[in-house]
């Protein structure tokens, strides 16, 4: 194809980083034999039913495939019982099969400017693992028993059967926060209440508070951009991004501890380590040249160093560059079986649970999870299998990044290219 056309420009970059599109015959029937074959029947004993639970998804308004749904109800003490529904992906994946084996090849989804390349076939992430409304779905849930105070009194993991009876966009749920009214008005506000509690209680902690602007694009039938809109997250936005991390965080305590109780066994974790120390050092070199304070001189530094940082650059002309140039001096977080915690949220245990649709390591997260569950023993055997698939995925997870930043560049620089003469003002 031509230069400059966009279906060649976004094939070119999907095919420098190696990443597969199509699924081949073979695969795709194997999905489809999955779902022929599936009885929703039969699963129902051995499962934890919530399908009479107020239940609601929450995702973006152009999401095809559901991850995850909330639940939550009002105890007779006057707790609530929040219920973190995972779709359950592993029910589905079974470890040896040839779909298996092509997830762990492709290892994420792919979301670039126009279009989702899928981990899985569409049969299966947009259809039957997906968490679609008015249906009842397979889960694995983590369910917490939360006082008003956000305190976690009892918690519980283990497979579900759920039927969200409301799929949102953030938009449409800020609306009805917003207005005090609409659908499940009650249950997005308590769930908001305790997200903003969950939320101070990772910054007093010591959690960064990197937010950084992400750009999305209105293109014409050729693929042109006509339009930049730069994404507003909302209290929708985070109240999900909170109990997500609730729930990656608190499987991930709950299975170090029982590997401690066990004195064996191994997990996949989500890590970051410290910042390197020189990075740093031009960090604190490069702000004060821009009349900022940021003193490294008397200790290590800590996330809250870094926090301050941030809260004194808010609203300065050099917000936008400065953070830029914190995010740049992280160390990238990792999947990994050792546990050394996670700098950036301050926790000590964290991994990832909640998105196994588009992300592989969540799928063995969730087997792992259930072979702890069922106090099955894990073959230490495995442990070199399981150490190479979490640097695989670390590995790919920079190769899918770079191509969809790749593809965002791409979009800016044709959206400018029609406005070469034109005068902008701008920060350097």
């Amino acid at each position: 194809g031509r230069q400059g056309e966009h279906e060649v420009e976004i094939r070119s970059i999907v095919l420098e980083r190696g990443i597969e599109t199509g699924f081949s015959p073979d695969i795709e029937q194997e999905a489809q034999n999955i779902k022929k074959n599936f009885n929703l029947e039969v699963e129902l004993p051995s499962r934890r039913d919530f399908r009479g639970v107020p239940t609601f998804t929450i995702d973006p308004e152009d999401a095809k495939d559901f991850d995850d749904a909330l639940s939550i109800k009002t105890l007779s003490n006057g707790n609530y019982e929040i219920g973190v529904h995972i779709a359950d992906v592993s029910h589905f994946v079974r470890e040896g099969s040839k779909l298996d084996k092509e997830s762990k090849e492709r290892n994420f989804s792919v979301y670039l400017v126009d279009r989702t390349i899928p981990m899985l076939p569409e049969v299966l992430s947009n259809d039957l693992c997906s968490l679609n409304a008015n249906e009842d779905k397979l889960a694995f849930s983590a369910v917490f028993e939360m006082t008003q105070d956000a305190e976690i009194k009892k918690s519980w993991f283990g497979k579900t059967i759920i039927n969200s009876t409301r799929r949102f966009s953030y938009e449409q749920a800020q609306e009805v926060l917003d207005k005090k009214a609409g659908d499940y008005f009650a249950e997005l506000d308590t769930l908001n209440m305790l997200a903003h509690i969950l939320r101070k209680k990772k910054f007093d902690k010591g959690a960064i508070a990197f937010e950084s602007d992400e750009v999305k694009f209105v293109l014409d039938e050729k693929g042109r951009p006509v339009k930049i809109i730069k994404k507003v997250r909302g209290d929708t936005h985070f109240l999900i991004e909170d109990f997500m991390l609730l729930a990656n965080r608190e499987v991930a305590a709950f299975v170090y501890n029982k590997i401690k109780e066990k004195g064996k066994g191994f997990f996949i974790y989500r890590i970051h380590d410290l910042p390197n120390p020189e990075k740093l050092e031009d960090l604190s070199l490069f702000v004060r040249a821009l009349g900022f304070e940021f003193d490294l001189t008397d200790k290590p530094v800590s996330a809250k160093d870094i926090n301050l940082l941030l809260q004194k650059i808010e609203g300065s002309d050099q917000e936008g560059l400065i953070r830029t140039a914190a995010i740049r001096s992280m160390a990238k977080a990792i999947y990994s079986i050792k546990n050394t915690g996670h700098f950036g949220l301050a926790f000590k245990h964290y991994t990832h649970f909640t998105s196994p649709i588009r992300r592989y390591p969540d799928l063995l997260v969730h087997r792992l999870l259930e072979m702890f569950l069922q106090n099955k023993d894990i073959k230490q055997d495995n442990v070199i299998q399981y150490e190479k698939m979490a640097m695989k995925a670390s590995e790919k997870e920079i190769e899918v990044a770079g191509a969809e930043r790749e593809s965002i560049k791409f979009k800016q620089a044709e959206y400018m290219s029609e406005r070469i003469g034109q005068v902008f003002e701008g920060i350097i």
